[in-house]
């Protein structure tokens, strides 16, 4: 599934996500879709969304189901 379509994520699926302190080094953060920040349908850096574990907000880079 591509983590640049909104469609394709929903609210408690596990995603890797990148912050954006952790932009430059590509370090991922692992957690469960919280919110959905981003309102376009699509976006070339990944979705926006706010993950449950630490309120913590990146780009959908995978979706690990």
């Amino acid at each position: 599934m591509n983590p640049k379509d909104r469609s394709n994520i929903k609210a408690g699926m596990l995603v890797d996500i990148v912050l954006k302190e952790d932009q430059k080094s590509g370090k991922l953060t692992r957690g469960h879709v919280k919110r959905i920040l981003t309102n376009s349908e699509f976006h070339p850096h990944g979705i926006k969304v706010m993950i449950e574990e630490d309120n913590k907000v990146g780009r959908v880079q995978k979706i690990i189901e």
